[in-house]
């Protein structure tokens, strides 16, 4: 019988390691990987320079690594990465005390895109839309990448923004008026002037 203890008793503990290991880690490395390209995506929008980006994204997710166990189960591990990463990015602009400075410079100079070799009729549209884009202030710019480009939810944007979800709702509907406004304007006829 008392072998029969000893058995048991070592099955709950190695049943109560398991379930340690489960709660320490929440999420895969498989689901982590997946998440990469859009990790990179939104780094390249927040730094706009792809080394920067990559360094974003490589911190993003030595920081989640390490962190995995405040990554709550169930929750959505692409908004709990991208709130890590839009804080680091915000931790190193703030430490170089110059966000300000960065969002202004941005705000002011939107025609920095890379011209292309060979231009195309999507590609001006895309360098169009992208110029458009960096008239935005800094908050409705990022709403709307954030809701549009990599197509979260309004709850997980306001969550990495740290808002309310009517917050994001409104700044993403100022955003998309304001676009709205600025191709109306590209895509209304000259007017011919009055002859002499």
């Amino acid at each position: 019988m008392c072998h029969r203890l000893q058995k048991r008793g070592s099955v709950l503990i190695r049943d109560r390691q398991h379930s340690d290991n489960v709660a320490t880690t929440s999420f895969s490395r498989t689901e982590l990987l997946a998440l990469v390209p859009s990790l990179r995506a939104f780094s390249r929008f927040l730094a706009r320079d792809t080394a920067l980006a990559d360094d974003l994204v490589q911190e993003t997710l030595v920081r989640a690594l390490s962190k995995a166990e405040q990554f709550e189960p169930g929750t959505n591990l692409r908004a709990w990465l991208f709130s890590i990463l839009r804080n680091f990015f915000l931790e190193q602009t703030r430490r170089n005390t110059r966000e300000k400075e960065i969002l202004n410079d941005y705000a002011s100079s939107p025609d920095r895109v890379t011209q292309s070799r060979s231009p195309t009729q999507e590609r001006e549209t895309i360098r169009e839309l992208d110029h458009f884009l960096w008239t935005l202030s800094p908050l409705l710019r990022e709403a709307l990448v954030l809701i549009g480009a990599q197509e979260m939810s309004y709850e997980d944007a306001a969550m990495v923004c740290g808002v309310t979800v009517g917050t994001m709702k409104v700044r993403v509907s100022r955003a998309r008026a304001q676009l709205q406004v600025l191709l109306e304007a590209t895509d209304a006829p000259e007017e011919p002037s009055a002859a002499c």
